[in-house]
């Protein structure tokens, strides 16, 4: 265009759709308002929450919980007369001096029983073959991984070793079958086939070892049944009443003696209230008194529900069987292993006499 002036040109913004939410204007703004209303619905639950606390009750608590401490901290020091504590009747504390005792029967019994958890409690050398056992473990381990890992690697893969160290039980009788056996065997490879009459006291002695090793290894089966048979029908039902039945009358008497601590603090507000609270007061005493009449008797309920319960005398039942049958069985494999060993002492010292006669 001649003789004007230049045209200036003008750049609109560009519109962008909302049809479009992939666009990145749109995902800011979706994102924005989607943190809003999150951050709204937050507010709102929390305004929700505070609105639907009870602020009266929660401070009426949290004085009675102060109170009831101050008068239990008085009780303590002696500060408090005892004409002025809330006498509990007598059947309750007589219920509690039983369910005491019942208490302290049952841990006294379960202190020694508890060693049937574990079947080491008399085995007599396993720190040494503990540690003698942790190395042929680790030597196995190490020799799987190689065979294992190694294959089809330049280095020297060792053969898989065919089955992992037999686990052996430990305990006194397991202890004494091994110990027996192994020196019955000692025995019978120290002497040689033509050994004759002298070799007649050894040979005699590793009988007796090997038929000795053979009556523990029955004693020893009988050994783990009795420990299986005490851990399910009398440990596990014995600390069950313990830490069920015994554990609920506890609690029970516990909420008792809040509920009296309360009382008697209330009652001590109501003596030092002035008229506008006396009301309030005796009716705060009132409560105290009906809620610890309520807490008294189902304490009353569950001690004599713990003390009538038969379940620990069927228990001690079940752990005198257990041990009567082992004992039995050891008694029996015993009896009949001496006699036979009687034999060889008899035919030993014979043979010894008429070696000196000659």
């Amino acid at each position: 265009m001649s003789g004007g002036c230049a045209r200036t040109r003008v750049t609109t913004p560009r519109r962008f759709s909302i049809s479009n939410p992939n666009h990145p204007q749109v995902n800011s703004a979706y994102l924005s308002l989607k943190t809003i209303n999150s951050t709204m619905n937050g507010w709102s639950k929390l305004q929700s929450s505070i609105g639907s606390i009870d602020f009266a009750q929660a401070g009426s608590k949290l004085t009675k919980g102060f109170n009831s401490s101050v008068q239990a901290t008085r009780e303590r020091l002696g500060q408090v007369a005892p004409e002025e504590i809330t006498e509990l009747p007598q059947e309750y504390k007589d219920l509690e001096a039983r369910v005491d005792a019942l208490r302290a029967a049952h841990l006294s019994l379960l202190k020694i029983t508890k060693v049937y958890e574990s079947e080491t409690y008399d085995y007599p050398t396993q720190i040494q073959e503990s540690l003698s056992e942790l190395s042929t473990n680790i030597g196995y381990n190490i020799t799987s991984f190689a065979a294992t890992n190694l294959k089809g690697t330049n280095l020297p893969a060792p053969n898989a070793p065919s089955a992992p160290p037999p686990q052996q039980h430990k305990t006194l009788p397991h202890a004494l079958m091994r110990a027996a056996s192994t020196a019955a065997t000692t025995l019978h490879s120290a002497v040689p086939g033509e050994a004759g009459v002298n070799a007649g006291a050894s040979i005699g002695l590793g009988r007796a070892l090997g038929v000795y090793g053979g009556a523990w290894e029955k004693v020893a089966d009988a050994r783990l049944s009795q420990d299986e048979t005490i851990r399910k029908h009398f440990l596990s039902s014995w600390q069950a009443t313990l830490n069920t039945h015994i554990a609920a009358a506890l609690k029970a008497r516990q909420a008792v003696r809040v509920s009296r601590l309360e009382l008697d603090a209330a009652k001590q507000t109501l003596k030092t209230a002035g008229p506008a609270r006396q009301e309030q007061s005796r009716l705060e005493v009132e409560n105290a008194e009906d809620d610890l009449v309520q807490k008294t008797e189902v304490a009353i309920t569950l001690m004599k529900t713990v003390l009538e319960n038969p379940e620990p005398i069927k228990n001690l039942n079940e752990l005198v069987k257990a041990q009567l049958l082992f004992f039995s069985a050891a008694a029996e494999a015993l009896s009949i292993v001496q006699g036979d060993i009687e034999e060889l002492s008899v035919a030993a010292e014979g043979d010894y006499r008429k070696s000196r006669d000659h």
